[in-house]
């Protein structure tokens, strides 16, 4: 019999632990439970390094206590759905079930972005709940039927934001564009300066018309819209500089 090992991240002890016996007592499922972000990753690194990786994770949309990765992330949820995205980068392999209370086709929609694989309210049975994580081993999606409409029409806007905001970013001069990803690694005027090897007041007017092209009126209306149009910080952002095709400094 293929054994299932599947991983409860909920930071609600009882409802984790309640929810990993009932997961028990299945024939075919080992479980795991862990409280927080890091204690997941913790038995994760344990699992993988024992030669057991986990198959899935039940991740509550709401765990508290997930740090954002970085200053420049605007706008990302210090959430379960931060913990999503970052496993699912980490550990492609890995299946990745929303556990939520409530119903909200926005948040799935992001979930599903994310990286979930099936978005699952809290109280649905455990017959349900089984279903979705056999679904998902399978290479299935799973999301409650009442939902799939507004998912839907949330993932359509998302798609038509992002084709506009690349638009917007494909507007800009590739001195621009360099500056964007230095703003969306967080660095301000000064280090963005320091790292291009150009004044102060040079880049004062590089941000300037990037918010003007971008029509946005702050940095972090630009860097929001620069993580919608796929625009990554720039490299190394902490060290190092920009060299040009010739090898010379900007």
């Amino acid at each position: 019999m293929t054994r299932i090992r599947i991983l409860v991240v909920d930071d609600h002890r009882i409802f984790a632990e309640s929810l990993a016996a009932a997961l028990a007592a299945e024939p075919d499922v080992d479980v795991g439970v862990a409280g927080s972000a890091p204690g997941a990753l913790r038995c994760l690194e344990r699992a993988a390094a024992e030669g057991r990786s986990f198959d899935v994770l039940l991740v509550d949309a709401d765990l508290s206590g997930v740090p954002v990765a970085r200053e420049g992330d605007v706008g990302a949820a210090a959430d379960g759905l931060s913990l999503v995205a970052g496993v699912r980068t980490a550990r492609p392999e890995l299946h990745l079930v929303v556990l939520a209370e409530r119903d909200d086709p926005q948040r799935a929609a992001a979930a599903l972005q994310a990286g979930a694989a099936g978005w699952v309210a809290k109280d649905c049975s455990l017959s349900r709940l089984l279903a979705v994580v056999r679904g998902v081993l399978r290479g299935e999606t799973h999301l409650p039927p009442a939902l799939l409409t507004g998912v839907l029409r949330e993932m359509t806007v998302a798609r038509r934001a992002r084709t506009e905001s690349e638009c917007l970013v494909d507007s800009l001069t590739p001195r621009e564009l360099e500056v964007l990803r230095c703003m969306v690694a967080g660095l301000g005027r000064k280090a963005v300066a320091e790292r291009l090897y150009l004044s102060p007041h040079t880049v004062r007017t590089h941000m300037q018309n990037v918010l003007g092209k971008l029509g946005v009126h702050s940095t972090l209306a630009a860097v929001a819209l620069a993580r919608r149009a796929g625009v990554g910080p720039a490299e190394d952002a902490s060290a190092g500089h920009v060299v040009e095709r010739g090898g010379q400094p900007a």
